[in-house]
């Protein structure tokens, strides 16, 4: 955490908003004002703040309102309301939106004091059980679904409905738009959430491992079993089990699945027996399944069985209300694992990024900004750590490729290919680092080992 955390302070009264700013300055804390509730929120836009407190009533938007719209852009944000006319009413309103604490007017300074050592430990606490996890391998898998545009509040609508149930839900998109994100959602909200949360890519086996992936074998089942396996589908007993990209399952395959889904038990290759399967499924893919049950590539009854509840992901370009969301979520995160303190990103390159379509979606807004942090961005994110986005300046042109072959350099209609835009990536870190390759290494999330090998790969070793 910062050796000064940020705090905003919300209210058209200038002799309050004056006080606070003024006291707290004097705790430590860094300060930010706004008199009106649009004012806080493009300020939140572009910047961090671990704590903000509102007064309830406001010309325009009031308190409420505002609270509201606060935690829809940043849930991890504390909120402390305040007010010169308290009721029990707004109180308990306040607090079922996820306001920290409700202060009445005229303030107490130690209240506040109290108040704010209090939210600042659990914060501190948090972010080191999160590092701990991390540590330990133990990522949690399900994340907050981010945004603000009507498709995701109708989208976390639908999620909180079916959760409760435990009909299959078939989840649709381009790659990218966090379909997995969505599918832990409704595991961590169902009954199931005490249950394991097993996500396979259904296009990443191997057709021959499908089957012994999916059900299990016996020793001796074949070459190489060694050992009885469980398999995916009973090691996710009383959990959830997600099949990303399930278009992609021969249709051998398929006809199995069905029969699981039909009638609830797995039967392990190689093993007359049979066993019972407590699961829910949730499916995922970037086709268009109607055309694949047409051309034959999926069967019809297994559509059916899995198209029970449909949840469609639109793409970031038709969303791009989210994108500041999701910058201050992707911000927070990247802070923690490069142990960086940036507070927020400029308007430049926020209005630049709302202007990006984004082909690659979330999963691509995400890569840019941990791109930022790997080039050693610092205090706020500038049009400069965009290089994709932003012009690029004179002593920043491209350097001509070494080893590269030049038909691998650009790929179609323009677009660089992996291998020349790592390339670039390892020379650019390279020059941030001043050739330090330990640093540089470091800061790319590759050994040193590794980066040596891929500079002796491109002939620039």
């Amino acid at each position: 955490m910062s050796a000064r955390p940020s705090i905003l302070i919300v209210d058209d009264d200038d002799s309050v908003r004056d006080l606070l700013a003024e006291v707290l300055d004097a705790w430590g804390y860094r300060v930010a004002v706004a008199t009106t509730a649009p004012e806080a929120i493009e300020l939140l836009r572009n910047q961090l703040f671990e704590v903000a407190i509102c007064d309830i009533h406001m010309p325009e938007t009031n308190g409420i309102e505002l609270l509201r719209q606060m935690k829809r852009h940043d849930p991890s944000i504390e909120v402390l309301m305040m007010t010169g006319d308290p009721t029990v009413q707004t109180a308990v309103e306040a607090l079922k939106l996820g306001a920290y604490d409700y202060l009445p007017k005229p303030l107490s300074m130690d209240e506040l004091h109290h108040l704010l050592d209090h939210i600042m430990e659990r914060r501190f606490l948090r972010q080191e059980v999160s590092q701990l996890r991390s540590r330990l391998g133990e990522q949690l898998r399900v994340n907050e679904l981010v945004g603000v545009s009507p498709q995701m509040a109708e989208i976390k609508d639908v999620v909180v409905k079916v959760a409760a149930t435990d009909s299959p839900v078939l989840v649709t998109g381009e790659s990218g738009t966090g379909k997995e994100l969505v599918a832990a959602a409704i595991h961590r909200l169902s009954p199931r959430t005490g249950g394991p949360f097993i996500s396979v890519n259904c296009g990443a086996v191997p057709a021959e491992l499908l089957e012994s992936e999916f059900f299990g074998h016996v020793r001796g089942a074949f070459s190489g079993a060694v050992a009885d396996t469980l398999g995916l589908f009973r090691s996710a007993h009383v959990g959830t089990i997600f099949l990303d990209e399930v278009a992609e399952l021969p249709p051998a395959l398929q006809v199995k699945l069905l029969r699981v889904l039909q009638e609830k038990e797995v039967r392990p290759i190689g093993s007359s027996r049979s066993y019972s399967v407590d699961i829910r499924v949730i499916a995922a893919t970037n086709r268009d399944l109607e055309s694949a049950v047409k051309d034959g590539s999926l069967r019809q009854d297994l559509f059916y069985r899995l198209n029970v509840v449909r949840i469609a992901m639109p793409p970031l370009r038709e969303r791009k209300a989210d994108i500041p969301a999701l910058v201050t979520v992707f911000i927070r995160r990247f802070n923690q694992r490069f142990n960086r303190e940036i507070r927020g990103i400029v308007p430049e390159a926020m209005g630049r990024l709302m202007a990006y379509d984004f082909p690659g979606n979330v999963r691509e807004l995400e890569n840019l900004i941990e791109r930022a942090y790997a080039l050693g961005a610092k205090g706020e994110i500038t049009l400069a750590d965009l290089p994709a986005l932003g012009p690029r300046l004179p002593e920043e042109a491209p350097m001509a490729p070494a080893s590269v072959p030049a038909a691998a350099a650009v790929g179609p209609a323009g677009v660089p290919t992996l291998a020349q835009a790592e390339r670039d990536l390892i020379l650019r870190a390279l020059e941030v680092h001043r050739n330090d390759r330990t640093l540089a290494a470091r800061a790319l999330g590759l050994s040193p080992r590794t980066l040596y090998r891929r500079l002796k790969e491109y002939g620039v070793a």
